[in-house]
């Protein structure tokens, strides 16, 4: 539900979230700004002295994800070179997703950036501003290998899943499709796993994840990917200029390194150069 691989622009449902949950995402960096200052370094103003905080919703692998009590994943990392940058570490809110649509929990100043897989739309432009993209999305079809679907053609009269409020929901539904919505990734595929629909569509990187488990691979397969022209990007509050400019930055120097090439890997899988999406025009 962010390829080559796949997107979610969602608004998923408040009652999967805990609001309110502070998770630490392990970056170790110290307080560039000087005890008690909530200004770190490049004059970036922060809503907590001392660290990033950054809403998200969990969970979303490969994105982020909560792991032996620990918030990990490609978001989570790309995010902690930001606040590298500003001499500060980086905390985690877990928020319910339909507030990055209006960007509620940065106005209110209780987060300083959002990133959860978020597809870049002009509708989000208009309550908060847009990083540069850092990820190509593409919508994958999952079905069971004795399900005898071999194509987003062939879900036409079945049993069709999508997580709630995701572009892989409102894809299918533009196509004349019905599809069951899930609260969360993980009830897709569960969903999936126990015969309540007959095949998901959701972002391609999640079923990258799903499909490195050997009993997930041994019953499932990918028979589509959807190119739906989305890309993810980070959020921050309108106007915060100085915050967007330091994530910019480090999404630059992250793929001008080969950081961001490394960080692919590890999360989601196999490089394409396609993923690197271009700067923001």
């Amino acid at each position: 539900m962010i390829t080559l691989l796949g997107r979610r622009a969602r608004v998923l449902a408040a009652t999967t979230a805990t609001a309110g949950l502070v998770l630490v995402a392990g970056c170790t960096s110290t307080d560039g700004g000087g005890s008690g200052s909530k200004t770190a370094a490049g004059g970036v103003e922060l809503v907590k002295a001392g660290q990033l905080t950054t809403c998200t919703h969990l969970p979303y692998p490969p994105f982020q994800s909560e792991v032996d009590g620990k918030v990990q994943g490609f978001d989570v990392s790309l995010i902690d070179l930001v606040a590298k940058d500003l001499g500060v570490k980086q905390d985690i809110l877990d928020t319910p997703f339909e507030n990055f649509k209006t960007g509620a929990f940065l106005n209110s100043g209780e987060c300083d950036l959002a990133a959860a897989g978020m597809t870049i739309t002009e509708e989000r432009k208009k309550n908060v501003d847009f990083s540069d993209p850092y990820f190509n999305a593409t919508q994958a079809v999952l079905v069971g290998k004795k399900s005898g679907i071999g194509s987003f053609a062939d879900l036409k009269g079945r049993k069709l899943g999508a997580q709630a409020q995701t572009t892989g929901e409102d894809y299918a539904k533009s196509k004349g499709l019905d599809p069951v919505s899930f609260e969360s990734s993980d009830a897709v595929l569960n969903g999936l796993r126990t015969g309540q629909v007959q095949a998901v569509v959701i972002d391609y990187p999640v079923v990258q994840g799903w499909l490195k488990d050997k009993a997930n691979a041994g019953a499932f397969k990918v028979v589509d990917n959807l190119d739906t022209g989305e890309q993810y990007g980070f959020t921050v509050k309108k106007g915060n200029t100085k915050l967007l400019a330091a994530i910019n930055k480090a999404i630059k120097d992250a793929e001008a390194d080969g950081t961001y090439k490394k960080l692919y890997e590890k999360w989601i899988g196999p490089y394409d150069e396609s993923a690197a999406s271009p700067a923001a025009s």
